[in-house]
């Protein structure tokens, strides 16, 4: 069985990701972003799941956490799910923290990365993007740029799994009560992505919808695109991937 990071597991598609995984008899690392949020956890810390806490739009809460789990058990996958729908700390927490996890993890052998819908409407420009959340960032941007960048993993490290997600329009505290997608739907091609051993789960570089891949934004499988973020991404954090 695999050890399995899922990121922003409080609640929504993450902590039915964790719970899935953890039916299925996985090792679970869970993730809150502070400890009243943890709280939340607490049935699935109660069923076996080992906890990391730290805020996102904190650099150092990331590393923190990377050091922390590469002291332990290694991981086999990580969950990228946790992302903000808007404000300060799009560009923080839904791109540079799971760069930064990328760069930092001891290799994990697969990486799921969530996507949207919405990262067709991104602009594969980083002119002016806010890094570090001072200003608000653009949501449909921070997904194109996590999107490319697990095009990028995948073409750089061929020995890794990485995959995009789009979860569907769902009814989570981000998505809203009148969302019209399947929120049980939306954490399953996840998790299969991420512990799945048919034929269809061991693919690389896709875009994913509900257990069908799908031509992303023409920008993600730009490898000019791709170094430029990973290279911009590097000279941010003072970390390369």
């Amino acid at each position: 069985m695999s050890r399995i990071l899922v990121t922003g597991s409080a609640e929504g598609l993450g902590r039915a990701a964790a719970d899935a995984l953890l039916s299925a008899g996985h090792e679970v690392v869970v993730h809150a972003r502070n400890e009243d949020r943890a709280a939340a956890l607490s049935r699935l810390v109660a069923r076996g799941a080992d906890i990391v806490v730290g805020d996102f739009t904190e650099r150092d809460a990331v590393v923190r956490i990377a050091d922390e789990l590469d002291a332990g058990r290694p991981l086999d996958a990580v969950i990228h799910n946790a992302g903000v729908w808007s404000g300060p700390a799009v560009m923080p927490v839904n791109i540079v923290a799971p760069y930064l996890l990328t760069a930092l993890l001891r290799a994990p052998r697969r990486l799921v990365y969530l996507s949207s819908g919405s990262h067709f409407g991104g602009h594969p420009s980083l002119a002016g993007v806010d890094w570090r959340g001072g200003s608000a960032g653009s949501y449909s941007d921070s997904k194109l740029f996590v999107t490319a960048l697990a095009a990028a993993v995948a073409r750089l490290r061929p020995g890794v799994l990485s995959n995009a997600v789009d979860p569907g329009w769902v009814p989570t505290r981000m998505g809203g009560p009148d969302a019209p997608d399947d929120l049980v739907l939306g954490h399953r091609t996840q998790a299969w992505l991420a512990a799945g051993d048919d034929p269809g789960a061991l693919v690389t570089g896709g875009y994913w919808y509900h257990r069908q891949m799908l031509e992303p934004h023409r920008a993600v499988h730009d490898e000019a695109f791709q170094d430029l973020l990973l290279r911009t991404l590097a000279e941010e954090t003072g970390t390369a991937l």
